[in-house]
């Protein structure tokens, strides 16, 4: 089995202008069409916090999509760190 399929948990940070650019909406339609789980975030910094869980080939493909972003968006950054999975997510939401 690849690692490729294992579940895995990341936790993205985007920084940019990806706050007011419909940036968590477009995260999760994105997310929910690849069938990953978590949640976006606005963050006070004016970065956007992302929680993905799935294969990590999935979550791969949801970071490529994150790095060009929505229309308005101007993605300058994006850090991803690899976290154990605490949360059991149903869904992938926007947290407020």
């Amino acid at each position: 089995m690849s690692e490729n399929n294992d579940n895995v948990c990341a936790e993205i940070h985007v920084s940019g202008r990806v706050q007011g650019v419909y940036f968590r909406g477009f995260t999760q339609k994105v997310a929910t069409r690849l069938g990953l789980v978590g949640y976006a975030q606005n963050l006070p910094d004016g970065r956007v916090k992302v929680i993905a869980q799935g294969k990590r080939s999935l979550i791969s493909e949801l970071l490529d999509n994150l790095s060009i972003g929505p229309e308005l968006s101007n993605v300058e950054g994006i850090d991803v760190g690899w976290v154990d999975i605490s949360d059991e997510f149903t869904e992938f939401f926007i947290k407020r």
